[in-house]
This record gives C-alpha cells, sequence and structure tokens, in this order.
C-alpha cells in the first residue's frame, strides 16, 4: 500500500488476521487485503517471521488488523454496519457471516468466527424505524426485536400495519 491512510479502524486478533482479511475481501465489495506484515523479531504473543500485521479494506474503509494474541476480546461494543438494498443481499452477507463459523444474534446482529460484530442492516429497515408516522415506526420497531437476520418483507408489513 503506498499511501497510508490518516485514519485505520485497528481490529486485535489472537493470530487470525490474515485468514479473517481475506474472508472479507472475499465476502464485501469494495474490499481487499492491501498488504501482509510479518513481525521482523520475537514478541509476546509470537515469533520472527510470524503474521504481525495485515493491512485490509472492508467496504472501502481502511483497517489494520494486528495478531496481539489472546488478551483481548471482541465485544459488540464495536461493529461493522452493512446498510443492505434489500434481502438478497441481506441474506448473501448474513449467510456469508454464519456459515464460516459465524454465530447469529438478535435485531440483525451477528459475529464472524473471530468474535467480530456485524449489523447486517437493510436500508428498508432504517427507513421504517424512523418513519415519521411514530405508530408505524414503532410497530417497524417492535418487528425487528423478535428477529434474528431482518426479514424485509415482515418489516415492511409492519409498517403497513
Amino acid at each position: 500500500m503506498d499511501t497510508v491512510a490518516k485514519n485505520t479502524i485497528c481490529i486485535w486478533y489472537n493470530r487470525d488476521a490474515e485468514e479473517a482479511a481475506r474472508f472479507y475481501a472475499k465476502t464485501f465489495p469494495d474490499s481487499s487485503v492491501d498488504a501482509v506484515h510479518l513481525a521482523p523479531g520475537n514478541y509476546p504473543s509470537g515469533k520472527k517471521g510470524d503474521v504481525l500485521t495485515v493491512q485490509f479494506t472492508v467496504m472501502g474503509i481502511p483497517c489494520l488488523g494486528l495478531n496481539g494474541g489472546p488478551a483481548f476480546k471482541h465485544t459488540e461494543a464495536f461493529s461493522f454496519q452493512v446498510a443492505t438494498k434489500d434481502q438478497a443481499e441481506t441474506d448473501r452477507y448474513w449467510d456469508a457471516i454464519i456459515g464460516n463459523g459465524g454465530q447469529a444474534s438478535a435485531c440483525g446482529w451477528c459475529k464472524d468466527k473471530w468474535g467480530l460484530s456485524w449489523q447486517i442492516t437493510p436500508i428498508a429497515l432504517t427507513k421504517a424505524i424512523t418513519n415519521p408516522d411514530p405508530a408505524a415506526a414503532k410497530r417497524a420497531f417492535e418487528a425487528m426485536m423478535e428477529m434474528g437476520k431482518i426479514d424485509v418483507a415482515a418489516i415492511e408489513a409492519a409498517v403497513r400495519g
């Protein structure tokens, strides 16, 4: 990578930063693995020659994966939120994450196999829960609260009442 981003999201991995970056690059558009850097010497959770950092891009967002070891775990305090245009795109991303060893959660949230949280959020959901009609927004919100993966048709039906 010739140009260094002014601001980069650094994501701590135990030891699988490269594997994660390659999965994201394969799964999401405008994503890539940009560089893999090996450790120039031994460090607390690895040795000289191990993959230390991976520069990658997820949907246009520059990231740095750091193989820092088991000291820190991912939490829902950080997540990627992916706005999807329709049910097919929602299904594709959700199924890719879950099908690759991930875990489903509630309200459009899931975790990848490395423990990183993702919100697979249809644009229709965002529009529905911010609907200027408070009753329609409430119905959509209540419908969402009962879902794992978001069902766009059910959200749209809830808005209609």
